[in-house]
């Protein structure tokens, strides 16, 4: 698994999307080749834009990383706002234990007339040598070039599962199972154990952690998600080691639904802030909920992702799919989140209106600008047209990692090996 996040030197942004909330969208573009028998390798783990949304990452179980870089709209192609091709900056990116932090660059130009060395690039005996000439910059193709620029190693025991640069765009956040480490990015050979839950006995283990997350504006701050539903903020003034944390989130569990698979779908799989830092959203596996950093009892909202799958635990314990995580993110203005489910379907939820809907990532629905028709699930009785029944949902078919433009309504939603871009749908 990859796990990749844009290292940039500029802040996050926080503008607001403009026109989004009515939930308008249409087919962009996508990306990835059409087959069936899709091998494991191929599927991709991780969908992130960088602060300015002109880059977009991806990262797939195989180890590899694709960055594409958006179109510039013009007289020929006035609705490209929403397409991306291939270009890069730096890149933070991990898989299992290792972290890099790679350059991408374009060269388009190439250095000729060296004096040490003949144009095939060997080196030329130096007592032949009776003149001095200055290199000349020719054209050539374009060309992208990948290079780890730093690797930082040997500091997990367990699978990384987050990774989140700071806001001081100097040190960065890894976290694994059972502890979290600060970096510098400038150092590679230690780090900072700032969050350790490991216990003596490894027996009495009852919990480990499942994300983490940096505060977007307060270098200081930083909170991470358990297994066992609950969420620590942590304030790194307070001590070196933030064994104790400054708040802790937690619903209290209803004793009338408690079932044998209350603890599995109370795990969390994704905490993310909002662009603003006042709130905080955790994706579990059938709802999302949003905290206000100010009140830990309880959340502020929560809005239910697929619900009709709660009768259908047994069975998706029995194929594993409910130790899916699935992933959740916010618009540029933190009016609306979005989050995956299965059968490709992902779901979008407007705080202002509490209005949701259902859509489709499907090559069906792939013809240039498109709009996306909602879905609805039936649960019982007679189904109506364009519905579909919960036991006709594709449980292989799941949207784990989406992403939404920080400052537009662009988004993108990785189904399996493929990679879909959407926007909304402009009059």
């Amino acid at each position: 698994m990859c796990v990749c996040s844009l290292c940039v030197s500029a802040p996050r942004a926080a503008a607001g999307v403009g026109g989004g909330n009515d939930f308008q969208w249409c087919f962009s573009q996508v990306k990835g080749a059409i087959d069936e028998d899709v091998a494991e390798a191929d599927i991709i783990s991780t969908v992130e834009f960088n602060y300015s949304g002109e880059l977009l990452a991806t990262g797939d179980k195989g180890g590899r990383v694709v960055i594409f870089q958006r179109e510039q709209e013009s007289k020929n192609r006035p609705l490209s706002r929403g397409e991306y091709n291939n270009a890069a900056h730096f890149l933070l990116s991990t898989n299992d234990k290792t972290i890099k932090l790679w350059k991408i660059s374009e060269r388009d130009k190439r250095a000729e007339g060296y004096n040490l060395k003949d144009e095939d690039g060997r080196l030329r005996d130096p007592f032949r040598i009776s003149t001095l000439r200055v290199p000349v910059l020719m054209p050539m193709d374009l060309m992208v070039e990948a290079s780890p620029r730093r690797i930082f190693a040997n500091a997990h025991t367990y699978h990384i599962n987050s990774i989140s640069v700071n806001s001081d765009h100097e040190t960065y956040l890894s976290a694994d199972d059972l502890r979290i480490n600060l970096w510098h990015l400038e150092i590679t050979d230690r780090s900072f154990n700032i969050v350790d839950i490991k216990p003596a006995n490894m027996e009495e283990l009852t919990e480990v952690i499942t994300a983490a997350e940096c505060h977007p504006h307060q270098c200081n701050v930083f909170v991470y998600s358990s297994s066992k539903g609950t969420i620590r903020l942590c304030d790194m003034r307070a001590a070196a080691l933030c064994d104790r944390h400054s708040k802790f989130f937690e619903e209290p569990e209803d004793p009338s639904s408690r079932s044998f698979f209350s603890e599995i779908i109370s795990s969390i799989s994704d905490v993310k802030f909002s662009h603003s830092g006042r709130y905080m959203m955790t994706r579990d596996y059938l709802s999302v909920k949003v905290w206000d950093l100010n009140m830990e009892n309880r959340p502020v909202e929560t809005y239910q992702v697929h619900e009709y799958l709660r009768s259908k635990l047994c069975s998706l314990y029995e194929n594993d799919c409910i130790f899916d995580k699935f992933e959740c993110c916010w618009n540029g203005s933190d009016s609306a989140i979005m989050t995956g489910s299965y059968n490709n379907f992902f779901r979008m939820f407007d705080r202002n209106t509490r209005r949701d809907i259902t859509l489709e990532a499907s090559r069906e629905n792939s013809k240039p600008r498109a709009t996306l028709k909602p879905r609805k699930v039936c649960t019982g009785g007679k189904r109506k047209k364009d519905e579909i029944s919960v036991d006709s949902l594709d449980f292989n078919k799941k949207i784990l990692h989406t992403a939404w433009h920080p400052k537009e309504n662009v988004i993108a939603v990785a189904a399996t090996n493929n990679l879909y871009i959407f926007q909304d749908k402009m009059n």
